[in-house]
């Protein structure tokens, strides 16, 4: 399978064989139920629809709980699909289980999900402006912007802001994508992945993961 849909549980930190430390993020990966399969047929593209994490019933609307109960599973919380390129690339059912033994002989992977929030920040936070000299006669402008120049009106396209102009404002929970993290372990019984490095979001949330397209396994 392509991808595993799983947890962040937080980050700690492993030795080597060389007895270098490394910081890692440990993941719950699954087990994920396949909900769906939709082919280019009767849904117009090939894709597994998995869920991850059950969820009270009392929580589920009643179509979604029809959906769910079609394959046999409980009602999941996180719902996401996989494309393919073609049916014949499916290899699963409805009502399969996939774990992280999918990931046994991958060595980099991808990992998405949604950043931190950050509220509204200024330039410097946001974009990580220099501000203003902090000696004498500067006075209460450490932190400002600067000018914006040129980019105050969008001259024959509105009187906004020229797009991409780097400015305060809202900062973080975006999808992001961490790729090539390497994959240090494997724990089948708990169904953990113990992968090198950083992972978007806080944890408790919610990761897509692939194998690394770009990299080599």
């Amino acid at each position: 399978m392509l991808m595993l849909l799983g947890k962040k549980i937080g980050m700690t930190q492993v030795y080597d064989a060389q007895g270098k430390i490394s910081p890692v993020t440990v993941i719950q990966a699954g087990p994920c139920v396949v909900t769906q399969i939709k082919t280019s047929e009767k849904d117009g593209y090939s894709a597994v629809q998995m869920g991850f994490d059950a969820v009270k019933k009392s929580r589920v609307k009643k179509p979604a709980e029809g959906h769910f109960s079609k394959s046999g599973s409980a009602s999941k919380r996180f719902v996401r699909e996989a494309r393919f390129d073609n049916d014949g690339q499916i290899e699963c059912a409805v009502g399969d289980e996939l774990n992280v033994a999918a990931f046994v002989d991958t060595k980099y992977l991808d990992i998405s999900g949604t950043s931190k929030g950050k509220g509204f920040a200024g330039g410097m936070k946001r974009h990580g402006f220099g501000g203003f000299p902090a000696s004498h006669g500067c006075k209460r402008k450490h932190r400002a912007p600067g000018a914006i120049s040129s980019h105050a009106s969008d001259a024959g396209h509105g009187g906004n802001l020229k797009k991409g102009k780097r400015m305060a404002g809202h900062m973080g929970a975006v999808r992001i994508t961490s790729k090539h993290n390497e994959l240090i372990s494997i724990d089948e019984t708990q169904n953990l992945l113990i992968v090198k490095g950083s992972v978007p979001g806080a944890p408790g949330g919610y990761v897509e993961i692939r194998r690394s397209k770009t990299k080599q396994q």
